[in-house]
């Protein structure tokens, strides 16, 4: 593709301006960013507003803005699974994870393995959900990359045969990713996701706005994409076929949603427990924006942007990654596709440096303070996950320019199966500690190894397992097969461990950590008057 360099122009000023901002945000609500609190969870500062757009940037990256759209304009309405796992995760995160805040809050936990070792007093479990979410969150993070190589190629900048310039503008990047989080830690991406959400909304309502003009109407787009990708397939009469596959998909990945680390990193930034119900509230706005970001799948279709011949060299090299970024080019002026593109990869950088952020976290709190250097300094500790997020965007860097693309892909999708079998210790570890703690770390481990197998069996192509029953075939979430196995064996193990007198590990919390005075207020009768005239006093 010839080089863009209006848009160039415009994608160059807006990354100068953030990577401005990234430093700027060392000196925004100061703190000591010599200790992880501040550094890691910016001291847990930030109120509603701040985190709607935390987390808004942090959930709904720039590999959904290219990834969505992408599967609805290949695969059709099974794309769309992705609408309903953003509504239904909300009540949830609406009922569970204030008590999770308010636990970390009392005790200082910044990681939901801090929580795990002090709920069970098992720091092999903790280092089990630790390893679990680095795990799940490096692919994450090389696939955040992937939406700022598309662009970039978008807009012309490409070396043919030499691998360290066309890598080139992805490693300086990566560079000026690193070099900002680690002088601001949490506050960098916090600052910038305000302009990467605004820069976000702005391109996607100019987008369902002007591109179905351009194409004669709603109505002229639906017509004219394929019935089969309309809508899901009737199930065959053995089995259940998509409609299992669709729903489970959208149940299991809302249970794990908020369980990737980079989401309780911006959960535990919070300055309150109320702060995040009311952000379960608010967010639904962003399922409302995924929405109309899956519909630029069909209006790809529409606009038969994969026979341009100008773009045919890119759909072989992305595949139908480049759908979005060939319906900007088709329909904008190069003023606006530089706009476009410029929030696309800044929606990357947001997400990576959160994610980058969090698995220091796990690393340092949960593997070198627990096990390597126990009587560390808090400067030390803060120095090691400065060091170890460096590692990491390293390693996704390593990911994106080293290996193909698929297994980024695959251990993507892998990802999402692990972190669900985080489930037991963590969500139901904020209401009850009778499941034993060493048939929870049994119960992960089969369920790790299930959910793997499942993916095998697919040979990593789809998180989607036909499970054979009495005849019938029912396709599910891997994940949920997975998880429930994970609970069984938990649960059947728990008394047996119980009846051979291993003892169960010390709780450090207490049932008032998980609340707050205003709902123990509520909850016991009398003590609301009385915490008034206490306040009186």
């Amino acid at each position: 593709m010839p080089l863009n360099v209006t848009a160039l122009v415009i994608f160059i000023a807006l990354f100068v301006f953030i990577t401005v901002l990234g430093f700027l945000a060392a000196h925004w609500r100061r703190g000591d960013l010599d200790i992880l609190h501040e550094w890691g969870l910016a001291g847990g500062r930030f109120g509603t507003v701040v985190t709607w757009f935390l987390l808004g940037g942090d959930l709904y990256t720039a590999y959904t803005f290219i990834a969505v759209p992408a599967l609805v304009f290949g695969a059709g309405a099974i794309g769309f699974f992705a609408l309903p796992y953003t509504i239904v995760v909300y009540p949830i995160v609406f009922v569970v994870f204030p008590r999770l805040w308010s636990v970390a809050k009392r005790h200082r936990y910044i990681t939901a393995a801090d929580f795990v070792q002090g709920r069970f007093g098992n720091r092999w479990l903790a280092l089990a959900i630790a390893v679990t979410g680095i795990v799940a969150t490096m692919p994450y993070i090389a696939l955040q990359l992937v939406g700022i190589q598309v662009v970039i190629a978008a807009m012309g900048i490409e070396f043919q045969g030499n691998w360290l310039l066309s890598d080139l503008p992805l490693i300086i990047a990566f560079v000026i990713l690193a070099a900002y989080t680690y002088s601001s830690g949490l506050r960098a991406p916090a600052m910038i996701a305000i302009v990467k959400d605004i820069l976000i909304w702005v391109t996607v309502i100019a987008a369902v706005v002007v591109i179905p003009i351009e194409l004669g109407g709603y109505g002229k787009i639906f017509a004219s994409v394929p019935q089969a990708k309309l809508i899901l397939a009737a199930p065959p009469a053995n089995g259940t076929g998509a409609y299992s596959a669709y729903a489970t998909l959208a149940l299991g990945s809302a249970l794990a949603l908020f369980l990737y680390p980079h989401s309780v990193t911006g959960v535990l930034s919070s300055d309150s427990r109320h702060v995040i119900r009311r952000n379960s509230a608010l967010l639904p706005a962003y399922s409302f924006l995924l929405g109309l970001i899956a519909l630029l799948g069909y209006m790809a279709i529409a606009a038969g942007v994969e026979k341009a011949p100008e773009f045919a060299a890119m759909f072989k090299q992305y595949s139908n990654s480049f759908a979005v970024p060939a319906l900007i080019l088709w329909a904008f002026p190069s003023w606006f596709a530089g706009i476009a593109f410029a929030a696309i990869a800044i929606g990357a950088l947001v997400p990576a440096a959160i994610m980058s952020i969090a698995a220091a976290n796990l690393y340092t709190r949960n593997v070198y303070r627990a096990f390597i250097a126990p009587v560390c300094s808090d400067r030390q500790e803060a120095q090691m996950a400065k060091l170890v997020s460096l590692v990491v965007k390293l390693g996704a860097l390593f990911f994106i320019i080293f290996l193909p693309l698929k297994f980024a892909i695959q251990l993507q999708l892998l990802g999402g199966i692990w972190i669900s079998q985080t489930i037991p210790a963590v969500i139901i570890g904020l209401y009850t500690r009778r499941l034993h703690h060493w048939a929870l770390f049994i119960g992960w481990a089969a369920g790790i190894l299930t959910g793997t197998g499942m993916a095998y069996a697919s040979n990593f192509q789809s998180a989607v397992y036909p499970l054979h029953l009495a005849g019938y075939v029912i396709p599910s979430y891997a994940a949920l097969y997975a998880l429930a196995l994970n609970i069984v064996v938990s649960v059947v193990l728990t008394p047996i461990f119980n009846v051979l007198g291993i003892a169960h590990g010390r709780d450090e919390t207490s049932d008032g950590d998980y609340t707050s005075d205003e709902d123990r207020a509520m909850a016991v009768p009398g003590m609301a008057a009385a915490s008034g005239a206490a306040g009186r006093r």
